[in-house]
């Protein structure tokens, strides 16, 4: 036993070599003895088996014959220290002579179980990594699944020439677009806030957390926020209009453009019409973006971190959101048909 840990069953095992054994095999894994199911994953070293194994060892090098190549060939005694400078072995004579005597030495078994336990580590590290990587792959894959039925062609606009990344595969990198904030801050407006009030939550998020981390749902209950809800007084009936919002400090974020009909709501849910909007979901120490489309369409590029910028073209039906920070687009609304006057809409949460 390298890496000595006993299993639910009572079994004990090297765990390099169950480790290897259980990468192929389904899930849960067997005991290669009994075959009884083990659903425990990290295991703890066996401490009393370890130490035992360790004293075998040295046991062992103790009455192994020496062999030529143990043999110093110029004082005729065994090497048994390693000298941490060369990286090489020499015997008491040598270690003790004026080219080493400076260096340090140390017996060569325990050398020998100090890299033990380093590569040792460093398996337990690939192995944890491997494991976690399979679990957010499958993850992914399933959330990828479901995006897939309801994903559409997005195209470039010709007025502002946006580039849409397509969310092909999760955390993609965001092209930084030369000039755009220049060309959008053409269309800047002040927005002055009516209605704002602080709540406790909204239904904006109820069931979208649920359905996000299903497997490991954060219990909402211990968790203290302060919110903070409001929406421009002003409605947009024409034109292009492009504003800027701070969401360094907010876990989690709503903002961008409603009709008076769904701000109005009492439920706001994100099944009702008249919204287009951008959220920013945090849970499980990650973030997710989504837009509001039916179902909610995910984008995987990473979460802004300083300010978002909102546009608006009412007549040609685009809304487009960008990260300021790197000029590059985060999503659009394209083609959409806007029937009544659009209001500015922001939900911030903070921890």
């Amino acid at each position: 036993f390298i890496d000595p840990v006993t299993i639910g069953c009572g079994h004990s095992f090297c765990m390099p070599c169950l480790c290897i054994s259980w990468e192929e095999a389904p899930h849960p894994p067997r005991c290669p003895v009994c075959r009884e199911t083990s659903h425990q994953m990290n295991f703890k070293t066996n401490i009393v088996l370890k130490t035992r194994t360790f004293l075998a060892r040295r046991a062992r090098l103790l009455h192994l014959p020496g062999s030529a190549v143990q043999m110093c060939q110029v004082h005729m005694q065994t090497k048994k220290f390693f000298c941490e400078v060369i990286k090489d072995l020499l015997c008491v004579l040598c270690s003790k002579s004026k080219e080493h005597v400076a260096h340090r030495h140390c017996s060569i078994d325990w050398v020998a179980e100090e890299y033990r336990q380093r590569l040792l580590e460093q398996m337990r590290c690939v192995w944890k990594k491997t494991k976690e990587n399979q679990r957010n792959l499958n993850r992914e894959t399933s959330k990828m699944e479901t995006w897939e039925v309801s994903k559409r062609f997005c195209f470039l606009h010709e007025s502002v020439q946006l580039h849409m990344p397509q969310p092909v595969h999760p955390q993609l990198s965001s092209w930084p677009i030369t000039g755009l904030i220049d060309r959008l801050s053409r269309f800047l407006v002040h927005i002055s806030l009516d209605h704002e009030r602080v709540t406790d939550d909204i239904p904006l998020f109820k069931g979208l957390r649920s359905w996000l981390f299903s497997s490991d749902p954060p219990d909402m209950a211990t968790i203290t926020r302060r919110c903070f809800l409001a929406w421009g007084d002003q409605p947009f009936l024409s034109g292009q209009h492009y504003w800027e919002v701070d969401v360094a400090s907010c876990s989690n974020w709503v903002i961008g453009f409603c009709n008076d009909s769904w701000a109005g709501r009492d439920d706001m849910t994100l099944k009702a019409g008249g919204m287009f909007l951008l959220l920013c979901v945090k849970g499980d120490d990650r973030c997710i973006l989504f837009t509001s489309s039916s179902p909610l369409l995910p984008h995987y590029v990473e979460r802004p971190v300083g300010h978002v910028g909102v546009f608006l073209d009412y007549e040609c039906g685009v809304v487009s959101f960008v990260n300021v920070a790197d000029s590059s687009l985060i999503c659009s609304f394209l083609s959409c048909s806007f029937s009544s006057p659009l209001r500015p809409f922001l939900y911030s949460e903070y921890p």
